[in-house]
């Protein structure tokens, strides 16, 4: 729903309760993005941590078409997403100054969707996973890359005088 004044132009968002600029509106976008990514990664990386074998047998991912479950393997993957995680929360809470941990967070999800594309096209996981691999791989890695660009990253910051430093 669009209000208007003179001054300038505001959106009520229903769902989230509050009314913003549409400029702001890529800000609170990625700001969103980043919060429920964040915690997503902390709790899988949790659940990795500190249950390495049941994760691999229970997460919906067919995890067994990539061979045996190797708990130590799982566990420092899971202590990465830990890392991740906190490090998107904070970018949530610092837009105008997170891009480094930001690109660092970035090239590991969109070369871990790589890897997983890879894999897939070279049959070492089967067609399947293109579906099954979408919605916590690809997708994920290719909002972030796609944030990361200049041009989208400007858009971001570019409001209450945030710029690319």
């Amino acid at each position: 729903m669009f209000a208007s004044s003179q001054e300038e132009q505001s959106i009520t968002i229903p769902l989230l309760a509050f009314t913003t600029s549409p400029q702001e509106v890529p800000m609170i976008f990625t700001q969103w993005f980043f919060r429920i990514t964040g915690v997503s990664m902390i709790a899988n990386g949790l659940w990795m941590v500190f249950s390495a074998l049941p994760w691999f047998t229970h997460i919906p991912t067919d995890m067994a078409a990539t061979g045996n479950p190797n708990s130590h393997l799982i566990h420092d993957v899971g202590i990465a997403y830990i890392v991740f995680g906190v490090g998107l929360e904070w970018c949530a809470s610092n837009l105008e100054r997170c891009r480094p941990a930001y690109l660092g967070i970035m090239f590991f999800m969109s070369g871990h969707a790589i890897g997983h594309a890879v894999e897939i096209l070279a049959g070492e996981l089967p067609p399947s996973h293109w579906w099954i691999d979408f919605p916590l791989v690809f997708l994920p890695g290719i909002i972030l890359a796609v944030l990361a660009l200049p041009q989208v990253w400007k858009k971001v910051k570019n409001v209450k005088g945030w710029f690319i430093r």
